[in-house]
């Protein structure tokens, strides 16, 4: 009974990461009715970019709630930039006509490409006063011809929208870049995060619970409490709705309906953040692909509770979570991803929607 308790403690642990990252791919699908494959690489990158400041700010001897705070606040923004990127890139060239970019595009792009050099630099130990400049002189460069790049693909012929067998292999396009370039920028080795949270444990009868438990599973349930009022409560979420029910209409009831995909994606891209720096906390060490194997199993568990299901993918994320968890506990680590999986199989053969059901609004 103990053990089970154990198990059962770390696999919700490891289920409300899940959850984190399949809401992100949920979001994206219900509006847009689009899988999102380079959301785990937005949550790698988040990982990498915590791992960055941490590095940075090592040196410092600041207090760890204070420097586990800056790296969290530093995943957020690069993350959410990154998704406004990817959204703006990849995938609404395929949705409409192009557009050139706006100078807060440009600036947000130079600011990304000039902190990924510098995060680069830190986990090489090679960052001084002259590679600052250097990573500002690149970022300016990169947006630079990504502004020439849109100017002009804005200026050639009119293009009809694509099909969304497009969309998919951009996805798949984007996620693979997104790989190659943090093994290129950081190595292929894994990466260790500097021991950050101090090693706080609580016994309660047999059961153990450490501080990166309580801390993972009380952020994770505030996020998702919190996701869930902005949807059901709020005028943006409200909005959210409208544009996931018909995209056309919303937009003749003067919904920014554009303004409304790019809010997703950074909603998604927040959460794939927060879930990438707990990762890293948890796991210790991190590499180029962790993204890949946390984004596929997110997916799965988005289809397991239903995709575009809000509390589908919450439950989704924590039924995998303890599913992989008691089989590494009971049999082997190295069979976990089998019976998740064989339970996922199980549970469309007979729900194909998923346990909840799927929440993708007919268009009409």
């Amino acid at each position: 009974m103990d053990q089970f308790l154990q198990q059962l403690l770390n696999g919700i642990t490891l289920g409300s990461m899940y959850a984190l990252i399949a809401l992100g791919y949920t979001m994206v699908y219900g509006i847009l009715e689009l899988i999102n494959f380079a959301h785990g690489e937005v949550v790698m990158v988040g990982a990498y970019v915590a791992l960055g400041s941490l590095v940075l700010l090592g040196p410092l001897g600041l207090p760890w709630y204070l420097a586990l705070l800056i790296a969290l606040l530093a995943a957020l923004v690069v993350c959410s930039i990154l998704g406004v990127g990817i959204e703006r890139l990849a995938y609404r060239p395929l949705l409409t006509e192009a557009q050139p970019l706006t100078a807060l595009e440009t600036g947000l792009l130079g600011v990304a490409g000039a902190g990924i050099c510098w995060i680069a630099l830190a986990l090489r130990g090679a960052l001084n006063p002259l590679n600052l400049v250097l990573g500002v002189v690149v970022g300016a460069g990169v947006a630079g011809l990504l502004w020439l790049l849109y100017t002009w693909l804005a200026r050639a012929p009119k293009q009809r929208r694509l099909p969304r067998l497009s969309l998919l292999i951009t996805a798949l396009g984007m996620s693979i870049f997104l790989q190659n370039a943090v093994r290129l920028i950081a190595g292929s080795r894994d990466q260790v995060l500097p021991e950050v949270l101090p090693e706080i444990t609580w016994s309660v009868g047999a059961l153990q619970i450490r501080l990166i438990q309580v801390i993972i599973i009380s952020v994770s349930v505030l996020l998702m409490l919190g996701l869930t009022f902005l949807i059901q409560k709020t005028r943006l979420g409200k909005a959210m709705r409208a544009t996931a029910q018909d995209m056309e209409a919303a937009q003749l009831m003067g919904i920014n309906t554009v303004r409304i995909v790019v809010i997703t994606f950074v909603l998604g891209s927040v959460l794939g953040a927060v879930a990438g720096v707990l990762f890293g906390l948890f796991f210790k060490a991190i590499n180029f692909s962790i993204g890949f194997k946390a984004g596929l199993t997110a997916f799965s568990a988005a289809v397991l509770g239903g995709i575009g299901n809000i509390p589908g993918a919450m439950l989704g994320g924590l039924l995998l979570g303890i599913l992989e968890s008691l089989a590494a506990g009971y049999f082997s680590s190295e069979w976990k991803d089998v019976f998740a999986f064989i339970t996922l199989v199980v549970v469309l053969l007979f729900r194909p929607s998923g346990l909840l059901g799927e929440n993708v609004p007919e268009k009409v």
